[in-house]
């Protein structure tokens, strides 16, 4: 589906908060910009493109989406309903425990509703993710009907 990149995102990096702490404290939200002692920087499509390896060609991976009947939707592509839906967003605890793993003896539609969890629990850790990581809307699982269109997305 185009996902690799951002599959491996989080592998290999090790994060050093004493780094980071002096970034956070020169953060201006107002400006979207590092105030540091040698002026302004920002960071620009062009280094996440770089730094990540994501794609940048192709139609974006964005969209609105109108209320809808996500139980429906859960089912039809995910083969699974979740407990608790708060407006269009379920728990990444959700699709971490209904899609643990994946049987030897699975049929191609259970591999493709894996498929379909695994992007979207990257979309809502890496890419689209809430503050607090726990929510991912389901407006980007209606992106991943058809995996060759979203090969195309960046």
């Amino acid at each position: 589906s185009g996902s690799w990149h951002v599959a491996t995102i989080g592998r290999g990096y090790k994060l050093d908060p004493k780094l980071i702490s002096p970034l956070i404290e020169r953060w201006r939200p107002e400006t979207h910009t590092f105030h540091l002692s040698c002026g302004e920087c920002t960071i620009t499509f062009e280094d996440v493109q770089l730094q990540l390896g994501l794609p940048v060609d192709g139609s974006a991976l964005i969209g609105f989406v109108q209320s809808a009947d996500w139980g429906a939707i859960c089912y039809d592509l995910l083969g699974a309903i979740p407990d608790n839906i708060y407006g269009g967003r379920i728990e990444m605890g959700w699709l971490r425990d209904t899609f643990q793993e994946l049987g030897n003896d699975s049929t191609e539609v259970e591999r493709i509703r894996y498929a379909r969890a695994y992007i979207l629990k990257m979309i809502g850790g890496y890419l689209m993710s809430n503050l607090s990581r726990n929510l991912v809307h389901l407006r980007w699982l209606l992106k991943l009907v058809d995996f060759r269109a979203t090969g195309k997305s960046s």
